[in-house]
C-alpha cells in the first residue's frame, strides 16, 4: 500500500489535524484488518446509520459496547466451554475488538443482538446552534438626506 504525505496540507489548513490523523490511521489499519468479525455499514436515513456485525455462537453477554468520543469499540470474549470435544471447529469465536470512528455529533441509540446479529443503531445530532438557520431579511424604507442649510 502506498504511503501519503500529508504535510504540505497541513501547513495551510488549520483545524483539520483529526482527518489528517483519521486518514493515516486507516491506511495502517487496512494492512492489519483479517476481517473478523464481518460487519456491514448501512444507512437508514438522512441522520441515521446502522452497523450490522455477524457474531455467531456469541450471547449477548460475551459483547460489550462502548462509546467513547469520537470512536465506538465493539468487542467480545467467549467464555471458555468445559466438557466439549470438537471433531470440526469451524465456527469461530476468538475475541475481537472492532474500532469505528464517528463523526463529529454522531451517537449511539441503541444496540440490539437478535439471532447471532448484532445491530448498533446511531443518529447524528446535530445541536440546535449549530443547525442552519434562516435569516429573515426586512424592507427597509427609503432613506432620507438631510442638507444643512448655510447660514
Amino acid at each position: 500500500m502506498r504511503y501519503f504525505d500529508f504535510s504540505p496540507l497541513t501547513r495551510s489548513t488549520i483545524g483539520f489535524d483529526r482527518i489528517f490523523d483519521l486518514l493515516d490511521s486507516a491506511s495502517t489499519l487496512a494492512q492489519g484488518d483479517d476481517g473478523y468479525p464481518p460487519y456491514n455499514i448501512a444507512k437508514t436515513g438522512d441522520n441515521a446509520y446502522r452497523i450490522e456485525i455477524a457474531l455467531a455462537g456469541f450471547a449477548p453477554e460475551d459483547l460489550a459496547v462502548t462509546s467513547q468520543q469520537n470512536v465506538l469499540i465493539v468487542s467480545g470474549r467467549k467464555a471458555a466451554e468445559d466438557n466439549v470435544q470438537y471433531l470440526h471447529h469451524g465456527i469461530a469465536g476468538r475475541a475481537f475488538e472492532r474500532r469505528f470512528n464517528l463523526a463529529d455529533y454522531v451517537k449511539v441509540s441503541s444496540a440490539n443482538f437478535v439471532n447471532g446479529l448484532l445491530a448498533v443503531d446511531l443518529a447524528r445530532e446535530i445541536p440546535e446552534e449549530m443547525k442552519p438557520r434562516r435569516i429573515e431579511v426586512r424592507a427597509a424604507g427609503p432613506k432620507t438626506i438631510e442638507q444643512d442649510k448655510a447660514a
